[in-house]
């Protein structure tokens, strides 16, 4: 009787665990079903008032002077053997210097560290780096060339390639998620690490399990998933919703004195785990505005933190935080490389 009751919960738990999880994916495929549907009626509705406009597209045949300044560093390429890959990157700063190596989100590239690149090439050799896919780097047409493992290894053989074996990672938005992973699996090559909005990747997945508000703000990551279309939407109208996810009110960097430009602008449209804990110390940046990622999700990264873990929420900022915010960020940035250990939450 015990080993059938026990049979009985066991069977129980499977079938609550399958029921969950076939209505988590069949939530995320609906919500993307639903975009994809909206987006294909805000298309028509384009081309019904502005027929001339929505399969417009800008000439751009020079890149804006904004690209070229010498003060942000030097224009270098590296062609890594293992993957066959050309990577662009921008380098600053005494060569022998410590390495400060910058990873940029979506939809990104070096140019988003342009404040940090001046302020830190004091003291560090840094760097900023187009991920493969974006700016200058090749760009693999297989989805399989963007496996995570791939993605590690783009940096740990760039950083061998500038000749070290360790470097202070940072990281913001997607390149945030592979700060962290690669935290995780090259503990011996991160001195210090430092994440701006973006939390640890098994945070990520357990909160957007149990909040399906999170899970809402994420499905365009899903929505991405379609062959060309996600593309295709970005790029109408001379790719005006991709200058509304920086501009707008909502999603759009907050400050009024680090808006973008209109020649910034045109720098981001010129284009040619079992393991879990980290071991490196931690800075993790937050802006409060953030209208991608909800901030209960930053204290909870603590948990994984097996060294100093320090934590600022900086009020006010949006989710493009080294943009929006940049002189706080440079400082806090400043404060965590020259700390001893400590763990603290501050508020700015």
């Amino acid at each position: 009787m015990a080993r059938l009751l026990h049979n009985l919960l066991l069977f129980t738990v499977r079938l609550a665990l399958k029921i969950r999880v076939f209505g988590y994916w069949s939530l995320i495929y609906s919500y993307c079903a639903l975009c994809t549907c909206i987006a294909l009626l805000k298309l028509w509705w384009n081309i019904i008032l502005r027929p001339s406009k929505t399969f417009q597209w800008g000439i751009r045949e020079t890149p804006p002077a904004c690209l070229n300044d010498t003060s942000l560093g030097t224009h270098c390429y590296v062609r890594i053997k293992e993957s066959g890959l050309r990577f662009h990157y921008v380098a600053a700063g005494e060569r022998g210097k410590p390495l400060m190596l910058f990873l940029h989100g979506f939809p990104e590239f070096w140019f988003s560290w342009r404040h940090q690149l001046r302020e830190f090439k004091s003291e560090f050799r840094v760097v900023a780096v187009d991920m493969r896919g974006y700016g200058e780097s090749d760009v693999p047409a297989s989805a399989d060339s963007y496996r995570l493992d791939y993605l590690l290894t783009d940096v740990k053989d760039i950083v061998e390639y500038l000749g070290y074996n360790r470097c202070f990672l940072v990281g913001h938005d997607w390149g945030g998620i592979i700060s962290w992973l690669f935290a995780i699996h090259y503990p011996e090559m991160v001195t210090k690490l430092i994440v701006l909005n973006c939390p640890h990747p098994s945070v990520f997945t357990e909160y957007c399990l149990r909040s399906p508000s999170q899970l809402l703000k994420s499905s365009y990551i899903f929505f991405f998933q379609l062959p060309r279309f996600p593309e295709f939407m970005l790029s109408i109208n001379d790719f005006k919703a991709l200058k509304c996810l920086f501009t707008s009110r909502s999603t759009g960097i907050g400050r009024k004195g680090c808006w973008l430009t209109s020649e910034d602008m045109e720098a981001y449209l010129f284009l040619p785990l079992t393991q879990q804990d980290v071991k490196s110390p931690v800075l993790l940046l937050w802006g409060e505005r953030d209208a991608f990622l909800e901030l209960d999700m930053a204290e909870t990264c603590r948990l994984y933190i097996k060294n100093h873990f320090r934590l600022n929420i900086i009020s006010g900022a949006s989710h493009w935080l080294q943009q929006d915010q940049p002189d706080i960020v440079n400082t806090l940035i400043w404060t965590f490389l020259k700390e001893g250990e400590g763990r603290k939450t501050y508020r700015n």
